[in-house]
């Protein structure tokens, strides 16, 4: 496990047990997260690279924890602090995962995440420690000037939905989540 700029943000390249037929690991041990209770595992699958999902966040009851690994290809991921009060507020770390990695970022709440693909059939998968709620859904413009992310797409090629093309600023946004215990 690896702190990143933001030391609630880590990175984590998973042990890997392989021979001639390929490799064995294990991705999530619950041992390794005793006071995070994961409920629910999304896949998400991007056909073409230069596609951006996110920045997005769940407002609480339902703010999630969430442990994201590419299955498949390889992606930009990024979290974003979103904490009222914290030293990082709205500072980004990123890193790219990919198969050939075969890493993982952990993103706590209080975080916005989003990530770019940078190959054809890039597959994520991210455990959550809580349900999706449609009405408790919130972004962050992945393009926010002020954010300043290298995502690795020119604004007139990044892929997006248009509920991503219209979210607002971080600094229009009323943060639900505060900085500290």
């Amino acid at each position: 496990m690896a702190a990143l700029d933001i030391p609630e943000v880590t990175h984590l390249y998973l042990k890997k047990f392989g021979d001639s037929r390929g490799f064995f690991c294990e991705t999530f041990v619950r041992r390794n997260y005793p006071d995070i209770d994961f409920l629910q595992d999304n896949l998400s699958f991007s056909a073409a690279a230069g596609t951006v999902r996110g920045l997005h966040y769940q407002e609480p009851p339902f703010a999630q924890t969430k442990l994201v690994t590419v299955l498949n290809g390889a992606a930009f991921d990024v979290a974003v602090d979103i904490r009222r009060g914290s030293p990082t507020f709205g500072r980004w770390v990123g890193v790219e995962l990919s198969v050939e990695k075969l890493n993982q970022s952990f993103i706590p709440r209080g975080f916005a995440h989003g990530f770019c693909t940078l190959v054809p059939g890039t597959m994520m998968h991210y455990k959550v420690d809580s349900y999706y709620s449609s009405q408790h859904d919130r972004g962050i413009l992945w393009d926010d000037p002020a954010l300043a992310i290298p995502w690795p797409v020119t604004p007139r090629k990044a892929i997006l939905s248009d509920k991503d093309r219209r979210q607002p600023c971080l600094a229009e946004i009323d943060s639900p989540f505060s900085y500290g215990p």
